[in-house]
Parts: structure tokens; sequence; C-alpha cells
């Protein structure tokens, strides 16, 4: 029979095996743990890098950098954690009891203008406009406030933009030559017409039968600043769209609007 020392002996060395499995298993399972990058190389690539601000802490991309320039991002703060889209986020505005004019349009919602354009007040936020508040940035102090939609009333005539050109369309319709005199690769899109495509530098395509109106967006590839100069042409319902580089950042637009009476805005 067994001592109550050697049974002491024998619980104590069988724990010490049982335990001795257990902590390598530990130290694996804890180098087993990958590194998160704070900085991944998607903000640096199109097309988030002319669409998203990369987190604080990281190097600026093309967007921060734009934005930076325009005085539109604050001095870096800590980092501030964002929260998930709310009920009704994502492409469509509340329900609004007041009829007619949507005050808070679908294109606000879809690309490109959801990670471009700052929505109108009262809004739900899209991509830019919830990233500007993540970073502290108040988007009213960039767009003025929004009038009542229940007294909708025309700008006065001091207050309106200005059309960059005007032209004759043929049965509401018109033809755009859009030209690249840039040496980069620039994305153009018509709205509702086209999918998303490239334009090599120093080169040109047309766009035939638009219906107006014409919403046509666009950017450069490198990030770069384009000036957009539309030239109504001899040919009745052409309008050709010439592309330039520019350093200037108040010449730097992205949209070309064709209304219906044949002016053409841009923005």
């Amino acid at each position: 029979m067994k001592t109550y020392s050697q049974k002491l002996f024998g619980a104590i060395c069988g724990g010490l095996l049982i335990g001795i499995p257990v902590i390598p298993q530990v130290a694996s399972a804890q180098q087993s743990i990958p590194k998160v990058n704070p900085c991944p190389s998607v903000f640096y690539e199109e097309p988030h890098n002319n669409r998203v601000l990369v987190p604080q802490g990281c190097p600026p991309n093309a967007l921060t950098r734009r934005l930076e320039a325009q005085g539109l991002l604050p001095p870096m703060t800590p980092p501030v954690t964002q929260t998930p889209y709310s009920q009704g986020m994502g492409g469509e505005a509340p329900p609004s009891r007041t009829s007619g004019i949507n005050p808070c349009p679908r294109i606000y919602y879809e690309e490109p203008f959801n990670s471009r354009n700052v929505v109108p007040q009262g809004c739900p936020p899209n991509a830019l406009t919830q990233q500007m508040q993540a970073r502290g940035i108040n988007p009213e102090q960039i767009i003025p406030p929004r009038p009542p939609v229940s007294v909708i009333q025309p700008p006065l005539p001091r207050e309106r933009q200005e059309p960059s050109a005007r032209l004759a369309l043929v049965n509401n319709q018109v033809n755009v030559r859009l030209v690249n005199d840039t040496g980069a690769e620039v994305t153009y899109e018509v709205i509702g017409d086209t999918a998303p495509r490239s334009l090599q530098g120093k080169s040109n395509v047309m766009l035939r039968g638009l219906n107006a109106p014409v919403t046509l967006t666009l950017y450069r590839k490198d990030g770069g600043l384009v000036q957009v100069i539309p030239q109504p042409t001899s040919t009745q319902g052409m309008l050709e769209v010439r592309l330039d580089e520019t350093t200037n950042f108040g010449q730097d637009k992205g949209t070309v609007r064709i209304q219906e009476d044949g002016t053409v805005f841009l923005n």
C-alpha cells in the first residue's frame, strides 16, 4: 500500500505533467494574432485615393491633401470611433411630409457623389459627410443652410450661378466630345447612361445621343486637378468639353451639367 507521502508526490507530479503542454499553446496562440495595419495601402489606391479620407495618423492621400489645401481639415485630433450607419442612411432619406421636391435625393448616396459631395442640411449623412463629422469638421461650415422645402423660392438673379456655356439641343439631345489634354488618365461617367470609363491622356471620345438633362462626372486617377472648359461647336447639338491641367483649386471641377434649355454649369 502506498503511503500518504507517495500519494502526495504522485499527485504533484501528475499535475505538473498535465500543465506542461498548456504553456506553449498559450504562447503560440498569442504569437498567431496578426498585427493590424492602421494605414492599409487601399487608402492610396483608386478610387479610394480620391474619395476616402485616411485615418488620423496616416500619411495623407490625394483627397486628404486636397481638403487640407482648401482649409477644410482642422488640426489633427485623437482618433474618433465611427459609428455604424443609422437607419435611413445609405441612399434613402427619411420620408418627408412635404410633397413635391425631394430635399434629400438619392444621387447624394450614389457614387461618385456619395464620396465627393456634402449632403444638404437635414439629410442623413452620406460617406463624405460622415467622414467629415468623424474628423471633427462641421458640414454646416461648408454648405449654407437649406431653406424650408415648404416654401420654395427661386434664387435672386445675383445669386444664380452663371452658366459656363450655352448651346442649342436637337430633339432634347446633345453630343459631347470629351478631349483629355492632360497627360494623365481620366475616369468619366454619364450618370444614368454609362458606367465609369477611362480616357487616356492626350486622347478624346465622342458621347452621342445623350438625353438632357445630362450629368457628366470626371476625375484624374493620379489625384491631380482638372480644369474643365466647355465650348459649343459649329455643329448644332454638340458640345466640346476640354480637360486641362491646373494648379488652381478654384478651377478644379468634377461635374458638367447640361440642362434641358442648353445651359451648361460646372461644379
